[in-house]
């Protein structure tokens, strides 16, 4: 059992340290250096290794791995930005070879280079990739990404049906994307807390100054509020030096919050020298020996977000401040006739119980549309009567059934199963739409068919599928559409799974 899945198991909080794997001897000595401590505050420490974070030419998780001189514990990261199921199955392939099995499954944030209308990038999504690792790898310590950092009620719900469908896709644990905003650590907790079986979450944590502020600006999905901003400015007008330990103080108390809230670690992310660690468990001490609760813990934690002469400080962007269980938004008419008529013609023409629907079925299986030129033909058609409707690209397998007739295709990132963590105030990341998932969650709404955001867990589309009908496929379809993948032959017998305590 690694000494992740062991900290889960026996409940122990535990440190995962963020490694970006840049070709750099120096990069890769420091972090030796922090690793050969082990623990933190007598927190067991192990490294996450990044995926594609910053170009897809980084080292992979697996290659900087074999590039420390001294074996470190580690938890690989996937990224599914420009990736397809064989990389995937590659991946664990090579990761059994190496006597790894505990994985970090992301979907990704924007590829660099990617302009929706140019050339499509497929982004293999996190449940997706979760379905094929875990039959693929059924004994595996499996891991997902959270985003409960949203203000709309719409990216927010949408966020969390998405994190339903992780945890039956099969993640053993959560870790939340990068936030500052404690009562939405709070909110996170208790959604989960409601699960019909819990699982460990991790929050990702930094500590923020104002030149790391200006950075996050540009990394989707993280919230720095202008009053943050104002803040972290006037404490570096006084000194680099007063503001940089204000900031290491702040990231101590916030590891305590969320310890005393119950997550069952922190991932943190911006630590990249041993005496950056050093600083941070002086103050961690400091701060143990005084807060022993969360009431004690929150006066500190506030406190520590004060300046004089500046007003307090809100973690939610001025233009919303949603929170779970408030409902306030509905779709519009448009929306609302959209889904209405779109599914009485899905009942009509694809319900395959319908005279209509099987005459059409009848005409789409024909053997002159197997021929080279009459599936050429019936792509064509297919195309033209979809594309123009609902932005169709003709992926092979229609999920318009699953997505209350928001094509996936529609998304940058293809996602069919709900929205990346990338969003702001509804918006997509790539800042020209707004998420279609914002569009589902409404229509879902008003329609009352929230479940099929949170229960139905769609398969990925394979490459050698796309750009056919859909039709004939879908006519032939006798069994429940499933996802499959061969599992990866291990090198040593399987041992039983891990006993994931509820959080």
């Amino acid at each position: 059992m690694s000494l992740l899945q062991s900290a889960l198991h026996e409940k122990h909080f535990v440190c995962v340290m963020e490694f970006v794997p840049k070709p750099s001897a120096e990069r890769f000595a420091a972090m030796e250096a922090i690793m050969a401590r082990a623990h933190l505050c007598g927190w067991p420490m192990t490294v996450a290794i990044g995926d594609r974070v910053g170009s897809p030419l980084d080292l992979s998780p697996l290659d900087a791995l074999s590039s420390f001189s001294s074996p470190v514990p580690a938890l690989p990261h996937f990224s599914g930005k420009d990736r397809e199921r064989h990389h995937l199955l590659a991946q664990l392939q090579r990761m059994d070879a190496a006597g790894l099995d505990q994985l970090l499954l992301l979907t990704g944030d924007r590829l660099p280079g990617h302009q929706p209308g140019e050339r499509p990038v497929r982004y293999l999504e996190s449940v997706a990739a979760l379905q094929i690792a875990r039959q693929a790898c059924p004994h595996w310590l499996l891991g997902a990404a959270l985003n409960p950092f949203k203000y709309r009620e719409e990216e927010g719900g949408a966020q969390y049906f998405k994190a339903e469908k992780k945890l039956a896709a099969g993640a053993d644990f959560l870790t939340l994307q990068l936030g500052f905003d404690a009562s939405k650590h709070q909110e996170a907790m208790q959604w989960m807390s409601r699960q019909a079986a819990p699982k460990p979450m991790l929050a990702c944590l930094m500590s923020l100054t104002h030149g790391r502020a200006t950075m996050l600006e540009h990394v989707a999905g993280v919230t720095v509020s202008p009053s943050m901003r104002d803040m972290l400015e006037a404490e570096a007008a006084v000194s680099k030096a007063y503001a940089q330990a204000r900031s290491v103080d702040r990231l101590a108390l916030q590891i305590i919050g969320v310890k005393l809230m119950g997550y069952a670690g922190v991932h943190l992310s911006g630590i990249h020298e041993l005496k950056q660690l050093l600083a941070l468990e002086q103050r961690l001490e400091h701060w143990q020996a005084r807060i022993h609760a969360l009431e004690q813990w929150a006066p500190a934690w506030a406190e520590s977000w004060q300046m004089p002469g500046l007003p307090a400080v809100t973690f939610h962007p001025p233009q919303a401040a949603w929170r779970q269980g408030e409902s306030q938004v509905s779709a519009t008419r448009r929306e609302t006739l959209r889904y209405h008529l779109l599914h009485a013609f899905h009942a009509l023409l694809f319900s395959r119980t319908h005279w209509l629907s099987k005459a059409f079925g009848w005409a789409v299986r024909r053997p002159l549309w197997n021929t080279p030129r009459g599936a050429r033909w019936l792509h064509g058609l297919e195309r033209c009567v979809k594309r123009p409707l609902l932005g169709c690209d003709t992926c092979g397998r229609c999920r318009l059934e699953d997505t209350l007739y928001v094509c996936p295709e529609t998304c940058p990132k293809g996602l069919a199963n709900g929205p990346c963590g990338g969003t702001a105030l509804n918006r997509c990341e790539f800042g020209d739409r707004e998420c279609i998932h914002s569009v589902k969650y409404r229509t879902a709404k008003a329609v009352r068919q929230t479940a099929v955001l949170s229960e139905r867990l769609i398969p990925c589309i394979d490459v050698e599928t796309r750009h056919r009908s859909s039709w004939p496929q879908w006519f032939d379809a006798s069994a429940p559409r499933r996802f499959s993948s061969q599992p990866v032959p291990r090198n040593q017998p399987e041992s039983s799974p891990p006993a994931v305590h509820r959080q």
